[in-house]
């Protein structure tokens, strides 16, 4: 008896796939847990669902028809059905949604999100479509918190995406063909590896909804380019350990220099030199009227009574970058190196020299050459790299981030040389993190450097970084590093602080932070 059972239970089964076949119907997985659907490992209901839900995936079209419920996705703990991925590192995920019926909750959810852990307190990031329209970056910064939200400025859009960089979590919403539009970010600290998906919350437990996800991706961030770069000019201020955007573009702007009289600062965008007025409600930025003719990167600063500039350009057909010197209205511009490529980094306090970092042979050194003019000076002769050159405000060292240990670290050694195969340089950086362009303050208490991850090869590539401080070493030769603190974390990197910063009465700094814009597609 037992036996006919089974074969027709088998036969039952086969007549039904047969009849999915038959109609057109996908053959799919439904069931809770580890089966693979589609792109995703695995589904689940996280959180009390009375109400189970449900996906399918057709093949056919790439598209996921997701029935969940559960009361909502917010507060302590959420409720709600998911598909899930896990992975490591950096991830964006994109999707188009399109809600199926009225809705029985206007505030019913599709989202696009990253978790910590199924559990239903997780902490999370998600960009969430409501019914009614709204599209918000929801969060959770810890496992309990309350969710926060931040929601963008379009409403009823079609194509929702969430990007993760580190810790740093930012939604854009729009429609498809059209540049999508950002909100956020959003910082939540969550550990590898993570569950990347999508899900549908009816926001009442009492009944179902169905959400249907189409041209879903997931795959690493977008790369940074001058066209899809929104830069953030921003100020920390040492005493209250608060930060202020003081000017956004949807351009690379980069390395921001105080000006002494700490009325603007000296930044680079387009080849051009420009100044940003520190005070104002909306501060622009002015041009500097320099000759066209000089395409100046990342390495400027103005001079100490602020009478000139020192920048680094590639002049008209020139083939590399190198130092001139100009009025700080740019008027009379004049070359001070001639060798090639050359990139100015600091001023001697007393305004007499110009260090930069030059490639001369097969090494990158520190140099150092006259304001008046003349032959410039080889300060390092190490084999490795040396870049980042700052003075002390005394003027009796210069600091330096140098690969010469292995790492990335911050080193030191006296303005007038490191002397016979650099002995007199001293480390002053040493944990796991490739520390670079470390700059004092004025008044010689703080030393403050950008720090990238471990391993990271050079400071090109845009990531997930760290802006430190440590207390001044002292004035004597081997004196001991004090403690290290990180003052803030943020996706940036080269044009971040490449050049010194500083206000002049040594309470504030500036600094870039750059976020990735989606392309139209």
């Amino acid at each position: 008896m037992a036996q006919k059972l089974v074969v027709k239970r088998i036969f039952l089964t086969l007549f039904v796939l047969s009849l999915f076949a038959f109609i057109g119907l996908p053959v799919l997985s439904q069931e809770q847990g580890n089966s693979p659907i589609g792109i995703f490992d695995g589904q689940t209901d996280v959180g009390e669902n009375p109400k189970p839900g449900s996906a399918t995936y057709d093949a056919a079209t790439g598209d996921y028809r997701v029935t969940g419920g559960g009361a909502n996705i917010w507060a302590k703990v959420d409720a709600f059905h998911f598909l899930y991925k896990k992975l490591s590192g950096d991830v964006t995920i994109t999707a188009d949604v399109k809600f199926e019926g009225a809705g029985a909750v206007p505030h019913r959810k599709a989202v696009l999100m990253v978790r910590q852990s199924l559990d239903p307190d997780s902490a999370y990031a998600d960009v969430a479509r409501h019914g009614n329209g709204l599209t918000s970056l929801q969060f959770r910064p810890t496992a309990g918190a309350d969710t926060q939200e931040v929601q963008s400025k379009d409403d009823g859009s079609v194509r929702i995406q969430l990007v993760r960089r580190g810790s740093e979590f930012t939604i854009y919403t729009g429609k498809p063909g059209e540049k999508l539009i950002p909100a956020g970010p959003a910082r939540v600290i969550l550990q590898d590896p993570v569950y990347v998906g999508i899900g549908v919350c009816s926001h009442d437990a009492n009944v179902l909804e169905t959400a249907v996800f189409s041209n879903v991706k997931i795959e690493p961030p977008e790369s940074m380019n001058p066209t899809n770069v929104r830069s953030r000019v921003t100020i920390y201020d040492l005493k209250s350990k608060s930060t202020k955007v003081l000017y956004t573009t949807d351009h690379l702007v980069e390395a921001p220099n105080w000006s002494p009289d700490g009325k603007y600062l000296l930044i680079n965008t387009g080849g051009r030199l420009y100044r940003l007025p520190v005070k104002g409600k909306k501060p622009q930025p002015e041009l500097v009227n320099l000759d066209a003719a000089y395409r100046c990167n990342n390495d400027h600063g103005p001079s100490p009574d602020g009478k000139l500039i020192a920048f680094s350009a590639n002049y008209a057909d020139s083939h590399a970058s190198q130092v001139f010197v100009a009025n700080a209205d740019g008027s009379n511009p004049k070359l001070l190196t001639p060798k090639m490529p050359s990139y100015f980094h600091g001023w001697s306090p007393d305004g007499k020299w110009l260090t930069f970092v030059g490639q001369r042979d097969s090494s990158f050194n520190i140099f150092r050459v006259p304001l008046a003019g003349g032959n410039e000076e080889r300060l390092t002769s190490h084999p490795g790299y040396d870049d980042g050159p700052d003075y002390s405000p005394d003027g009796k060292w210069i600091y330096i981030n140098s690969n010469r240990s292995g790492t990335w670290d911050i080193w030191r050694f006296p303005a007038d040389g490191a002397g016979p195969n650099d002995s007199k340089a001293e480390r002053i950086t040493s944990d796991a993190l490739e520390d670079w362009f470390a700059h004092p303050s004025p008044n010689g208490k703080w030393l403050v450097f950008l720090s990238f991850p471990a391993g990271t090869p050079g400071h090109d590539a845009k990531l997930q970084v760290q802006l430190r401080m440590m207390p001044m070493p002292g004035a004597q030769p081997g004196a001991k590093p004090g403690p290290i603190q990180t003052l803030t974390q943020f996706f940036g990197g080269q044009g971040t602080i490449n050049v010194n910063s500083w206000s002049p009465d040594s309470k504030r700094f500036a600094y870039v932070v750059y976020e990735v814009l989606p392309e139209k597609k």
